[in-house]
């Protein structure tokens, strides 16, 4: 079986598969619309001193989330 973990513990240079999103309301909606959907895979790519926000890379684009926003997405880290 494949370990799911929160989107906060990668590391930097992980890549990782979203599995599912937690969060409902208008915070799971704005998550989905910025392309973060079960499926995509997304790379950690640069985070700030204290460690919020977190920088991802997804498809061509980067893109940055509030630990609480990362908090809401499970992941499956990638080899």
């Amino acid at each position: 079986m494949t370990e799911h973990v929160g989107l906060r513990s990668l590391k930097l240079g992980q890549k990782a598969r979203i599995v599912s999103i937690s969060s409902g309301g208008e915070l799971g909606r704005r998550i989905r619309d910025m392309g973060l959907v079960p499926g995509s895979e997304i790379e950690v790519v640069g985070r700030a001193p204290l460690k919020d926000p977190v920088a991802l890379r997804l498809k061509n684009f980067t893109l940055t989330l509030r630990n609480n926003e990362a908090d809401a997405i499970q992941v499956e880290p990638l080899p």
